[in-house]
């Protein structure tokens, strides 16, 4: 990590850049409201440290022992704030709720999902239209077709879209229908998968592997961080343990713990942790209150009826109740639902 001076001068700080990347490294730019941090990734060496230090605009070079630089609160100590469209905000103090069906089933089915969840003050409609599914016999999604109706129809609302990406040659198809790209816990160290997806112009929401530590969560992030996208969010959604009455474990440490670590917004899904709806509410409550930026909330019209996850999806009236007790948590902690 480069620190330069108070008052280094834009033309400084590229010359600084211009020469990390000379000696074959990669340079991510960090302007703080005080001062300009350089993070230098690569196989650098002591000599290649000590002239960068030299170089004029430089206060000092500082060598970060982790394995996850620029996810790392050394390199952006404040809190990272995604911006998206409609206004919404991710990352900021507020709690942004994101929601909707697990897959995309139809036309009828998700305008009347996304109406639900917009009446709630939802900006972020979520939706799967491409589904990885255990059993290959499974509802798979509708794929290109799926993206269609979730962009239509969130564009009726005036909502932003999250969904998740399954491949590198699916990357830009998705970018052009969603506003967050969604990478599932199995395809969290999927790296062909994070690099293309640290080549696109939209921001990454990163679900944690079922059985992956937190190091490998943050060193996951720091690929597509590296390759040069900064907009990354963190989604914790559960670890395999033994306990058989839910879905997952949800790690609720896991909250407080990145955000000691890291700058990165740190989303929770309640639904996917819990497997079962009768547990989403409380999840998502406990979530808000340990202080996470984020919800991922599975709502669909009839549960009983979907060919997803129906087991772990809220009903309407659910959510209405879950999203009321949501600001109270939230206001009780200083903080507000988005």
């Amino acid at each position: 990590m480069i620190v330069m001076e108070a008052h280094a001068t834009k033309a400084q700080v590229q010359a600084v850049v211009a020469r990390i990347r000379a000696l074959g490294l990669s340079a991510q730019v960090n302007h703080g409201t005080e001062r300009t941090v350089l993070g230098v990734a690569g196989h650098e060496t002591e000599d290649d440290l000590d002239a960068l230090g030299l170089l004029e605009g430089v206060e000092r070079v500082v060598r970060i022992l982790h394995d996850y630089p620029l996810a790392s609160r050394d390199f952006h100590p404040e809190n990272r704030v995604i911006d998206l469209p409609g206004g919404a905000q991710l990352g900021g103090n507020a709690v942004l709720v994101m929601a909707g069906p697990c897959a995309v089933e139809g036309r009828s089915q998700l305008q009347e999902a996304a109406e639900a969840v917009a009446s709630q003050g939802v900006k972020v409609l979520r939706g799967g239209a491409f589904k990885p599914r255990t059993s290959p016999y499974a509802f798979q999604g509708l794929g290109g077709d799926g993206l269609k109706i979730l962009r239509s129809v969130a564009d009726d609302l005036g909502l932003a879209v999250v969904t998740e990406v399954l491949a590198p040659e699916d990357v830009e198809l998705v970018a052009r229908h969603a506003d967050v790209l969604q990478i599932g816990a199995r395809n969290m160290q999927n790296y062909r998968l994070l690099q293309a997806c640290s080549q696109v112009d939209r921001p990454i929401l990163l679900k944690r592997g079922m059985s992956s530590t937190l190091e490998e969560w943050l060193q996951a992030a720091e690929y597509i961080l590296a390759g040069g996208n900064l907009q990354v969010a963190l989604c914790e959604r559960g670890i395999r343990s033994f306990e058989p009455m839910v879905r997952f474990s949800l790690d609720i440490t896991s909250v407080p713990v990145l955000k000691r670590l890291t700058s990165l917004p740190v989303v929770v899904d309640p639904s996917h942790a819990a497997g079962r709806y009768e547990y989403v509410p409380a999840i998502g409550l406990a979530a808000v209150a340990a202080g996470a930026d984020g919800l991922l909330v599975e709502v669909h019209p009839n549960p009983s009826e979907a060919l997803s996850d129906g087991a772990q999806s809220l009903n309407p009236q659910a959510f209405a109740r879950m999203m009321e007790a949501a600001r109270k948590v939230a206001e009780a902690v200083g903080r507000q639902i988005s």
